[in-house]
């Protein structure tokens, strides 16, 4: 395992929700509108709004693939082996993804002094009820107390899971806020997505929203956008929906194999474009498990609608971006190269573990940092994402 000779902060780590992760502060009764378990074909499968969903082939998680398997693939996979085999043996599940304290034995092992940690089943779920904004602050509201309760927002100091907020509904989203911060909360998520309301979806920065933006500056709390289901289409080309299995058969690759950076050029472009870190000058933003390829050419197109419009924007939106957000790419993009776009303060490690996307011990993310000096390397690592889960309120 590769060591780092300062403190390592993890900022994409993620647990495998309890079984009762969104029904235990759920009323029953609303189990058929927002989310009830059902067993279909042998196999439990959750339904949300009435309708089956089958984004991950088993929700309970139980057995599940080893973590960090698809490394290989996402090294280029050398031995051109089929995906599903890649995916090697389901096992049962471990305490560490459910267990505070036996994350806690983990991340000594692997050499992490904090993390921060995000859903995994709770990132793909407002897509499924977007038709319902109701039902989605209903069901986020259940989730973050189940999330308090198992994990704690801030737990010894070293496991810092993030609320999931909705912009579904204004009021709620702020009732939410508040409750977050209330617990202690150093960063909430969101997908990267435009939020569906009871009037149609509406763009993230539209001043609608004002109010929910005006208080994260205030409070100086990182709102971080986690890849997920962001609901995009596919225009015709592929089937709409999500899925995550990886089960054998043919594979025909469609243009959904691009979705997760699509969704988050789309929404952090839009924060700059509709100039929302302009109106909230304290805003801090961390862009995780979303890759970073996009951003040259997001840079280019900011550089040239500039030129094109120079009374617009209060200065270049390029430099905008850089100030107020922080991007964690892929391990296996080129990291040296968005050190080189966004400067090695907005550039944070996040090791996905343990997804099976992820790296199977977190800190051999290090390697990808090899050209890069050691005061660049303890940024990258832990020291930038230190500072983004300190709450910064605005002066």
């Amino acid at each position: 395992m590769p060591t780092v000779d300062s403190p390592v902060f993890d900022a994409d780590n993620h647990y495998y929700e309890a079984l009762d992760a969104f029904t235990r502060h759920l009323d029953p009764a609303l189990g058929p509108r927002v989310l009830e378990w059902a067993e279909i074909g042998g196999r439990r499968y959750h339904v949300l709004g009435g309708r089956v969903s089958r984004a991950v082939s088993n929700p309970t998680f139980d057995p599940i693939a080893p973590a960090g398997t698809l490394v290989d693939y996402f090294r280029g996979n050398p031995q051109g082996r089929p995906m599903h085999e890649l995916m090697g043996t389901p096992e049962p599940i471990r305490p560490e993804y459910r267990d505070r304290e036996a994350r806690l034995a983990v991340m000594d092992a692997q050499g992490l002094e904090r993390v921060w940690l995000f859903p995994t089943l709770g990132m793909l779920y407002e897509e499924a009820l977007k038709r319902d904004p109701g039902a989605v602050v209903l069901l986020f509201r259940a989730f973050n107390r189940w999330l308090a309760e198992d994990w704690g927002m801030a737990y010894r100091d070293r496991i810092f899971a993030a609320p999931y907020i909705t912009l579904a509904d204004l009021g709620e989203a702020l009732r939410e806020l508040e409750w977050a911060l209330d617990q202690g909360a150093r960063a909430v998520v969101m997908r990267a997505a435009a939020p569906t309301t009871a009037n149609g979806p509406l763009s993230p920065a539209a001043d609608l929203f004002d109010p929910f933006w005006a208080r994260v500056n205030e409070a100086g709390i990182t709102v971080v956008v986690h890849a997920g289901d962001a609901g995009l289409s596919s225009n015709g080309y592929a089937p709409e929906g999500f899925a995550a299995s990886f089960r054998g058969g043919p594979v025909r690759l469609s243009i959904k194999l691009f979705a997760i950076e699509r969704a988050a050029h789309d929404f952090l472009a839009t924060l700059v474009l509709e100039r929302l870190f302009e109106r909230f000058p304290n805003l801090r933003v961390a862009s995780v498990e979303n890759g970073s390829d996009f951003l040259a050419p997001l840079f280019k197109k900011l550089h040239t609608t500039a030129r094109r419009m120079p009374s617009y924007f209060g200065e270049d939106p390029v430099h905008t971006f850089r100030r107020h957000v922080w991007i964690n790419p892929f391990w296996e993009d080129d990291v040296d190269e968005i050190v080189g776009l966004m400067g090695d303060d907005r550039v944070i490690f996040g090791s996905d573990w343990p997804h099976v996307e992820g790296l199977p011990e977190p800190t051999d993310w290090v390697t990808e940092l090899q050209k890069l000096p050691d005061e660049s390397v303890a940024k990258i690592m832990g020291g930038n994402v230190s500072e983004l889960n300190e709450l910064h309120p605005a002066s």
